[in-house]
C-alpha cells in the first residue's frame, strides 16, 4: 500500500507529452519538493494523442529512470505501461532496475493498449480485441514469473506459452523487493477485472476510455463495484488492494478548486489513492499550484 492503512493517500502525474525536457526536469524538481505527494506518475504514449497529427512526447520508461532522483522517497508509477510497445520480459528487465532505483517504490502499471495511430506508423502490431487481451494477460504472467525467485537461479524460468514463452529465462539482478515491483492494472472490462483481481496489488482509472473520451467518477464507482465482486469471488481481501481514481486539475485555478471537490468525491466512492493529473507544460510552477491549491486542501479534507 502506498499509504498508511485506512488513510487515502494522494499523487501526481505530468505526463511527458508536449513539454520540453527542461520544463518536465523542473517540474518532477519541484514534486520531490511536497511532502503532500505520496506518488509520482505519468502515462504511456509514443505521440501526443491529443493533437490533429501525432505530437511530441517523451518515452516513458527511459524518462522516468532519469527523472526519478528528483523525487526520493515517493512511489513512482506509469499509469500505464502499454503492454504492446514492449516485450514482457524486457518490461520485467527494466521494472527491476527502477524498483532498486526507488528503494522499492516503483509501481508496475500495465495495460493491453488502445490507441491504433501509434502502433501502425511505428510498425508496431495491433492485434484486435481478444487477441490483444490474449497478449496483454500473457505478458503480464510472464512478468509475474520473472520477478519470481526462481529467474534469479541460474536454471531460469521455463514457461510454455502461445506468445512469450519462456526458456531458461532469467532476471538477475533480481527486483529489490521480493516477487517484483507491485503491479497496478488498468483492465475495465469483464476478463481485465477479474485479471487484476487475481494478480495486481491495485487498479488504475484510465484518464480516457478506447475512444478517447474522457472518465468519470462515476465509471470509476462502477468499476471498483466490478472489482469487489471479483475480488470477492475469489476470496481475496479487498483491504489488500489499491483503488485509484485520476483527477484533472486543468490549468486555471478554477479547474483547480473543481479538483479539491472531485477529489473528495473520489474518496467518498471508494479510492485509495487520488492522482492529481496536470499538464506537463506548467512546469514547476504548475506543481506548486498543484500542490497549494489542491493536494493540500485534498489533505486537510481526508485528514
Amino acid at each position: 500500500m502506498i499509504g498508511t492503512a485506512g488513510r487515502i493517500s494522494i499523487g501526481i502525474k505530468t505526463s511527458p507529452q508536449a513539454v520540453d525536457w527542461p520544463t518536465l526536469d523542473a517540474a518532477w524538481a519541484e514534486i520531490g519538493a511536497h511532502d503532500v505527494f505520496e506518488a509520482a506518475w505519468m502515462n504511456d504514449h509514443l505521440t501526443d494523442i491529443n493533437t490533429p497529427r501525432a505530437g511530441p512526447s517523451w518515452e516513458a520508461l527511459t524518462a522516468m529512470a532519469a527523472l526519478v532522483h528528483h523525487v526520493p522517497g515517493k512511489w513512482v508509477g506509469h499509469a500505464v505501461l502499454s503492454m504492446t510497445f514492449r516485450h514482457p520480459s524486457v518490461v520485467a528487465k527494466s521494472a527491476a532496475i527502477l524498483d532498486h532505483a526507488t528503494g522499492g517504490r516503483f509501481i508496475l502499471g500495465l495495460g493491453a493498449g488502445w490507441f491504433e495511430p501509434e502502433h501502425t506508423p511505428f510498425g508496431i502490431p495491433f492485434p484486435p480485441m481478444p487477441e490483444r487481451f490474449d497478449r496483454f494477460e500473457s505478458g503480464v504472467r510472464v512478468i509475474l514469473a520473472l520477478g519470481s525467485p526462481a529467474a534469479a537461479t541460474e536454471a531460469g524460468v521455463t514457461r510454455p506459452d502461445r506468445f512469450y514463452p519462456l526458456l531458461g529465462a532469467t532476471n538477475d539482478p533480481p527486483p529489490l523487493t521480493p516477487g517484483g515491483p507491485p503491479i497496478w492494472l488498468g483492465g475495465q472490462k469483464p476478463r481485465g477485472i477479474a485479471l487484476a483481481a487475481e494478480v495486481a496489488q491495485g487498479w488504475l482509472l484510465p484518464a480516457v476510455r478506447a475512444d478517447n473520451s474522457p472518465t468519470d467518477l462515476p465509471y470509476f464507482a462502477g468499476r471498483r463495484d466490478a472489482l469487489l465482486a471479483a475480488l470477492d469471488a475469489i476470496g481475496r481481501d479487498p483491504a489488500t488492494f489499491e483503488f485509484a481514481a485520476q483527477v484533472a486539475t486543468g490549468a486555471s485555478a478554477a479547474s483547480r478548486r473543481e479538483a479539491v471537490g472531485a477529489g473528495i468525491e473520489a474518496a467518498r466512492l471508494g479510492a485509495t489513492h487520488i492522482i492529481l493529473s496536470m499538464p506537463a507544460r506548467l512546469g514547476a510552477t504548475g506543481v506548486e499550484a498543484v500542490a497549494r491549491e489542491v493536494a493540500e486542501p485534498l489533505r486537510a479534507a481526508l485528514g
